[in-house]
């Protein structure tokens, strides 16, 4: 990009001593095929820069459209990550509970107290481990969904 700006630096010098040398050189007379030069040479620096013009500015829209999608892809990957996060925090608080709750039926049974409650209680835990973690395999699963769906209809539609 520094090199186009360069170029385009040089061109609009160069034009502007084409300018002026042609303000000096009178109309007519021997001066008259320099300045047929010089007008050529000065039309063929503003084509020039004229096309680097549309090529920076070419580069430029481009960038903007791949920074733009850039930003969305983000924005959809963050709110993925965030539910990410939740989910494992949500097994991991499921996970503590049933170890709690394991923890408490094996003291009741070395205490020779087998308890009815305590009983539910680990198989409810358990059952919640277990929904936590489908769910995160759940999760997971439309993460791979999303990012596999738009290379495959890419490859459809080409």
């Amino acid at each position: 990009m520094s090199d186009i700006n360069d170029f385009e630096h040089r061109i609009t010098a160069a034009l502007e001593r084409i300018g002026k040398g042609i303000a000096t050189i009178a109309p007519g007379g021997a001066g008259g095929d320099q300045v047929a030069q010089l007008t050529a040479a000065l039309a063929d620096e503003k084509n020039a820069n004229a096309q680097l013009e549309e090529r920076v500015r070419a580069i430029q829209e481009k960038q903007d459209k791949h920074l733009a999608q850039l930003e969305a892809r983000l924005t959809k990957l963050s709110a993925r990550a965030e539910a990410a996060e939740r989910e494992i925090d949500r097994m991991r608080r499921v996970n503590a509970e049933l170890r709690a709750s394991n923890a408490a039926l094996r003291e009741a049974n070395a205490g020779g107290l087998g308890d009815d409650s305590l009983i539910n209680q680990a198989m409810q835990a358990e059952l919640d481990a277990l929904r936590a973690v489908r769910d995160s395999d759940r999760a997971e699963l439309d993460q791979i969904l999303a990012e596999l769906t738009p290379l495959v209809q890419g490859e459809t539609h080409a």
